[in-house]
């Protein structure tokens, strides 16, 4: 009656050993998955705040040029031109400071000191 018992806890023992290494095949797939959408995630949201930067910088210039338009008229189509095309050498100098192609601003590394 033992010997059956005891195959019995065997058989149990096996198939919990085998679920249990099922359940962490699982797991560690899910854990995959998860670091992965992570950074998904992270490749979104820079995607996202270098178009708003890119766009930003345009606007900028191009109002920046409408208002010195305004103030002095005699520059009133070449100040817009002007201003428009400066404030896109800052956006595209920002994406590629964003992206690590440039290195950043020195003025930028002096206020962080001070802050630290």
């Amino acid at each position: 009656m033992t010997d059956n018992r005891d195959d019995g806890l065997e058989q149990r023992r096996k198939r919990l050993s085998a679920e249990l290494a099922e359940q962490r095949v699982e797991e560690a797939a899910e854990a995959r998955k998860d670091a992965q959408s992570e950074e998904s995630r992270r490749g979104m949201a820079l995607g996202l705040k270098i178009s708003s930067e890119f766009i930003a910088a345009i606007a900028v210039g191009a109002m920046l040029g409408y208002l010195l338009g305004l103030v002095w008229p005699a520059s009133k189509p070449w100040g817009l031109i002007i201003m428009l095309l400066l404030g896109f050498c800052a956006a595209v100098l920002n994406v590629l400071r964003a992206v690590g192609m440039v290195a950043p601003s020195p003025l930028a590394d002096k206020d962080e000191t001070k802050k630290g």
